[in-house]
């Protein structure tokens, strides 16, 4: 499938897994698709095993609208750090309440529990994270993908290809009713 003309935004800080930054990056702009770095502050982000990456705009300067479909790594401390910074957890609610595919790995989940988008879904995440999603309103399976109106979920970097492949195909469908706050 081919994304020429989509972007997605990616939504990491310091301490995000490397390969759920990078592989899905990857996939998408193999696609055709644009990728942009958000993050809450600074000029670069590293992740937990030392990948470093340019940051392209600032989640308090980010609109959902700019983009066609937003990707959350995990890593424990960026997920926890994005859980608690409000431009971030708003742009993540923007993308569902307009409808635009979501892609969520690992501990990415937590931004998503704040973002109140959770009640309803079935998803997966790294397992620590089940009690979590299941206490706001989730169902929660354990799957290497699960892909529920636009929102695709999966684990571990080791679900990565059929993560990689499920978003890819989400994102070239286009916006999901069914994908909502």
């Amino acid at each position: 499938m081919t994304l020429t003309g989509n972007r997605v935004a990616f939504l990491a800080t310091d301490g995000f897994e490397d390969s759920e930054l990078t592989s899905p990056w990857e996939a998408v702009t193999a696609a055709g698709a644009s990728a942009t770095l958000i993050a809450p502050s600074g000029a670069a982000i590293t992740g937990k095993n030392g990948h470093e990456q340019a940051v392209d705009l600032l989640a308090s300067d980010a609109a959902a609208d700019q983009f066609d479909a937003l990707v959350l790594p995990g890593g424990v401390v960026n997920a926890d750090h994005l859980r608690l910074d409000k431009p971030s957890i708003a742009l993540a609610r923007a993308f569902f309440d307009q409808h635009k595919p979501v892609g969520v790995i690992c501990h990415g989940a937590w931004i998503l529990i704040e973002a109140d988008v959770v009640d309803g879904r079935t998803l997966t995440s790294y397992p620590s994270l089940t009690t979590d999603l299941r206490n706001a309103g989730a169902t929660w399976v354990d799957e290497e993908v699960i892909v529920d109106e636009g929102l695709v979920s999966s684990r571990t970097p080791d679900d990565l290809p059929a993560f990689n492949a499920k978003l890819v195909e989400e994102i070239g469908e286009g916006t999901h009713e069914g994908q909502t706050a």
